[in-house]
């Protein structure tokens, strides 16, 4: 029921061309992850992750497995290594517990 009124308001909105234009790639901009700026979670995290970059082998494993997909692969020096988006990061240490190299420790983040 929740959804249909959500879906129906959608519509009146776009109707009465009171809809705004989003870049967001998905259909609403409060679903999904990193779905919506204002919904950013890294501020209740108590634990962050920190990649050891000389350890790291590049495999993208934790970028797999993050459940809010904050972690994205990069070229660093001609190598693909994790950078963490720690708007988004809540802490949960999945990165840090499958990592195979053992590259990502998990720092606290609070004083």
């Amino acid at each position: 029921m929740k959804i249909a009124k959500q879906l129906n308001l959608h519509t009146i909105m776009k109707k009465n061309n009171k809809h705004k234009k989003t870049s967001l790639k998905t259909p609403r901009p409060y679903c999904g992850p990193k779905g919506s700026l204002v919904n950013k979670t890294g501020n209740w995290r108590t634990n962050r992750p920190e990649v050891d970059f000389n350890k790291c082998v590049g495999c993208s494993l934790c970028a797999k497995l993050c459940p809010e997909p904050c972690i994205e692969m990069k070229k660093i020096n001609k190598q693909l290594k994790p950078v963490i988006d720690y708007n988004y990061c809540k802490g949960c240490g999945l990165c840090a517990k499958e990592c195979p190299v053992k590259a990502i420790k998990m720092k606290k983040d609070y004083k």
